[in-house]
């Protein structure tokens, strides 16, 4: 047996290895870019039923029984109406940079977070809007919130928003100012002594306070869609790779 002829079967095994390799590669590259697809139609769908909640006439706050049915990706944004108290405990601020959901939050500054009492006497958290406040100063919060516990019912309008947990790289809150960087409900309500508090909180949209500040207001969605970009890049990758190898395979039977 010559040279060429034991050659031969090591380069077919080295093809062979080879287009395996391709061909896993370009599997993987192209189920990424089918998945980017189905993430596409699913972030479409949850845009437009985001936009129909948002729209839609408000309804009445659900019944208690109901609360702990409530889930984000059927109740998240719902539109309610109700009458509550805004109670006179320590207030919450929460800082924010910006806000993805509100057209007129573009600078730093804080969410106002206060306790509020139902007719029933269960008790609901609200966002009572926001303010400019930059360095998070407590003075400035208190001047803001003080007017607003009068002590009487009040007609709320507002949407369904579901707490955050800290993430790893959450500073802690200060309570010293009563100053959290995420929207932690439960926490605040166990650090404020807040007691028992529904599962959600109330992003306030009317009415506008006389001074103007909280600011609350409408929200509107405006949720990134990138995976039709994605899904071509993907799919770009698997063309590179197979059109890599076939052209690898040729020039291979050329030499």
């Amino acid at each position: 047996m010559n040279a060429s002829q034991t050659a031969q079967p090591a380069r077919s095994r080295g093809v062979f290895g080879l287009a395996v390799i391709a061909l896993i590669m370009v599997s993987v590259l192209a189920s990424l870019g089918v998945w980017q697809l189905r993430r596409k139609d699913e972030k479409h769908a949850l845009i437009t039923a985001l936009t129909e909640r948002l729209a839609a006439a408000p309804v009445a706050l659900p019944a208690a029984a109901q609360w702990p049915s409530l889930t984000p990706a059927h109740d998240e944004f719902r539109r309610v109406k109700f009458s509550a108290t805004l109670e006179n405990k320590p207030d919450a601020m929460v800082y924010s940079s910006g806000s993805a959901v509100r057209d007129d939050v573009t600078g730093p500054g804080t969410w106002t977070f206060v306790p509020a009492r139902l007719a029933d006497g269960r008790s609901v958290v609200i966002n009572a809007g926001f303010v400019q406040n930059t360095m998070q100063d407590r003075a400035q919060q208190d001047r803001a919130v003080r007017p607003l516990i009068t002590g009487a019912p009040v007609e709320l309008t507002g949407y369904l928003r579901f707490p955050e947990s800290a993430g790893t790289l959450t500073p802690h809150e200060d309570g010293s100012k009563r100053l959290w960087f995420t929207r932690d409900v439960p926490s605040m309500a166990q650090v404020l002594a807040w007691g028992e508090v529904a599962p959600f909180y109330i992003d306030l949209e009317s009415p506008q306070p006389a001074s103007g500040t909280p600011k609350p207001g409408p929200l509107h969605v405006r949720l990134k869609d990138d995976h039709l970009q994605y899904a071509i890049t993907w799919f770009g990758l698997a063309l590179v790779v197979a059109g890599a190898f076939v052209a690898w395979v040729i020039q291979r039977r050329r030499a």
